[in-house]
């Protein structure tokens, strides 16, 4: 049998971590912001054909070289398209963008296929969009769980949510990762992780709440995370694995996606433990709250 581990006994020493975590996050996110990519601010998207299969990270030294420094490198459907990303809106912009990779390398020529022009205003559309989103998907989970649960699970999903968010767009802020609509998908999918593996915990609390009618709430909380916690770092491991696999495999262009899932990922295992979990606690979760309400019936008043 698996010994419990006594998690809840060092919450306040997890709660001050946390706080100071969460300080440190917003502080970044208010003085540094978000380093928003090209689809939230507007820019330039070129698409370039070579004669032979293009080199990647040639062309981004070839930019760089040429000045253009904050132009975006993408692979673009077969090995000898590319596109790239770019402030400014300058009509003249990809053919200029050509002539500098052909002075770089005249053996493998790049013609322009399209050049487009994205408005900041679509890009604050965008931006605006996601922010909804986010806010309607945690939306959903309080009432999912308040409905399948209770209210005080629903605070405690939403808290460890909330935790995740902040964390992961902190770190973002705090390393100045471009923010584009990749890393807004890797957020609302760590979202959907995160709540994930607090129902695990939560569900395993409310069986043990009939199971365990003796033991107190830290100790039905103890018991509880400690006998999901196999199934926790089993799929926490295989999922940053995969991360990882990712991270160091994926390219530039999926380079934020896999980072934010990554923090995202470690984020929502702690907070299933240390922050859902404890406010289970701090609201006093009891056997009655999750006891279905008495029915009234009317009584029967004929002689």
């Amino acid at each position: 049998m698996l010994r419990t581990i006594n998690f809840m006994g060092v919450r306040n020493v997890a709660f001050a971590m946390t706080m100071l975590l969460t300080v440190l996050a917003l502080g970044s996110w208010y003085y540094k912001g978000l380093n928003w990519g090209l689809d939230f601010t507007g820019g330039t998207l070129i698409e370039l054909t070579y004669e032979k299969p293009a080199d990647l990270n040639q062309v981004r030294t070839q930019l760089e070289k040429a000045g253009y420094e904050d132009a975006v490198v993408q692979s673009f459907g077969a090995s000898t398209d590319v596109l790239v990303r770019m402030p400014g809106d300058d009509p003249q912009l990809g053919n200029r963008i050509a002539a500098a990779l052909l002075l770089a390398d005249a053996s493998n020529p790049a013609e322009v296929k399209r050049a487009e022009f994205v408005g900041p205003q679509v890009g604050e559309e965008l931006r605006d969009q996601g922010g909804i989103g986010m806010l309607l998907a945690l939306g959903g989970v309080m009432l999912y769980l308040a409905f399948r649960f209770q209210w005080k699970f629903a605070v405690g999903a939403i808290a460890s949510l909330v935790h995740d968010v902040i964390m992961t767009m902190g770190f973002l802020s705090l390393f100045q990762i471009t923010f584009d609509l990749t890393v807004l998908a890797a957020v609302l999918a760590m979202i959907g992780y995160s709540l994930n593996d607090t129902i695990v915990v939560f569900d395993r609390v409310r069986e043990n709440f009939r199971v365990l009618r003796k033991a107190s709430l830290i100790e039905n909380v103890n018991i509880s995370t400690t006998q999901t916690l196999l199934r926790t770092v089993a799929t926490s491991l295989s999922t940053l694995l995969a991360i990882l696999a990712l991270l160091m495999f994926g390219g530039d262009s999926l380079y934020g996606f896999s980072i934010a899932l990554f923090v995202g990922v470690l984020a929502g295992t702690y907070s299933s433990i240390y922050i859902a979990n404890v406010t289970l606690i701090w609201l006093s979760l009891s056997s009655e709250d999750l006891m279905p309400p008495a029915v009234v019936e009317d009584a029967d008043e004929r002689p």
